[in-house]
């Protein structure tokens, strides 16, 4: 994959970055792996997994009427949006730290965390996105970071980090 031009490669990162589940935690180690320094692979990563939030947020709810007129989404929506409303409603502790929680979903760099699953929550918060996109924003910063750390240490060590 070396061989690839940087613009293919960036162009890579950047959409493995926006893909639900994947986000940048698979994209910075493939940016990696690809011959992008560290920088590049987190800068465009990052920028790649922060765009989705604005949308989400914004105009999830849309796609959920749109979906919901057939049974089986429908199912789905409800049983999810009902849960998730029903916990936020019964927990003031919830309420009350909601950005603090948002930040440290998105931050733990854990299969069904991130910034899609992050921005899902505080549409159900019905949280206007200026309010959502900051905590969500400095959640991907952090587990940027942390998959960064993680990646410069399996390529090579920490001193890589600063080196490449």
């Amino acid at each position: 994959m070396s061989a690839l031009p940087l613009l293919v490669k960036y162009i890579i990162t950047f959409i493995i970055g926006m893909v639900p589940i994947i986000e940048l935690r698979g994209a910075i180690p493939i940016a990696v792996g690809m011959g992008l320094t560290y920088f590049e692979a987190f800068i465009i990563s990052f920028i790649g997994n922060i765009i989705p939030i604005y949308f989400i947020v914004k105009y999830i709810r849309p796609l959920f009427d749109f979906f919901g007129r057939w049974k089986i989404f429908k199912i789905i929506i409800d049983w999810a949006s009902n849960k998730a409303t029903k916990k936020i409603k019964e927990s003031e502790k919830l309420q009350n730290y909601t950005m603090i929680g948002l930040f440290l979903f998105v931050a733990v760099p854990l299969p069904g965390t991130g910034a899609w699953v992050g921005s899902l929550i505080a549409n159900f918060l019905d949280l206007p996105v200026k309010k959502a996109f900051w905590p969500l924003a400095l959640g991907v910063l952090a587990a940027g970071i942390i998959v960064l750390t993680v990646t410069a240490i399996s390529f090579g060590g920490v001193a890589a980090l600063f080196n490449h």
